[in-house]
């Protein structure tokens, strides 16, 4: 996985847990759930690039 996914799905993250916490701390449903949402992105991003990861190394590791 490239520094930079990495950093873009981190970031994601992150915006998505500041997201959920401003929407428990104002009561507002709509960006708790945004904000979960984002973070649910993140983690699926991140799954897609660990099986990408992996198919790479399988590949190396058959072609040596």
């Amino acid at each position: 996985m490239g520094f930079g996914d990495k950093a873009e799905n981190k970031a994601e993250d992150l915006g998505g847990k500041a997201k959920e916490a401003t929407g428990k701390a104002t009561g507002n449903e709509s960006l708790e759930t945004e904000g979960k949402a984002d973070q649910t992105s993140a983690s699926v991003k991140d799954a897609g690039e660990h099986v990408k990861d992996a198919a790479k190394d399988l590949k190396d590791g058959l072609t040596k």
